[in-house]
C-alpha cells in the first residue's frame, strides 16, 4: 500500500483502492489478520465496451470503442500455501 501511495503513475490510485478493498474484505468477511496478508494474485481483465458514433465529413459517421477493464486482487495470509 505504501508503494502505491507514493507512486506517480496514474493507475496507482485505482489499484490502491482495489487493494485496500481486498484487505478490508479479508478482515471483515474472513476474520484474517491484516498484518499477515500478502497479495497472492493480481490481474487485469476485459469488461464491457461502450460503442459510440462520431460525426464525420459528408454525412458519414465512424465508430468509437471505449473499452473498460476490471482489476482483480487476491490476498492470502503469509502462512497459507499458494
Amino acid at each position: 500500500l505504501n508503494e502505491l501511495e507514493f507512486s506517480r503513475k496514474r493507475i496507482a490510485i485505482d489499484v490502491r483502492k482495489a487493494l485496500y478493498s481486498a484487505v478490508s474484505n479479508a478482515e471483515n468477511n474472513h476474520n484474517l489478520d491484516i498484518d499477515s496478508l500478502v497479495v497472492a494474485e493480481a490481474f487485469v481483465g476485459k469488461n464491457l465496451v461502450m460503442k459510440r458514433f462520431a460525426s464525420r465529413a459528408r454525412g458519414r459517421s465512424s465508430r468509437i470503442l471505449k473499452p473498460f477493464s476490471e482489476i482483480t486482487i487476491v490476498v492470502r495470509e503469509a502462512g497459507e500455501a499458494a
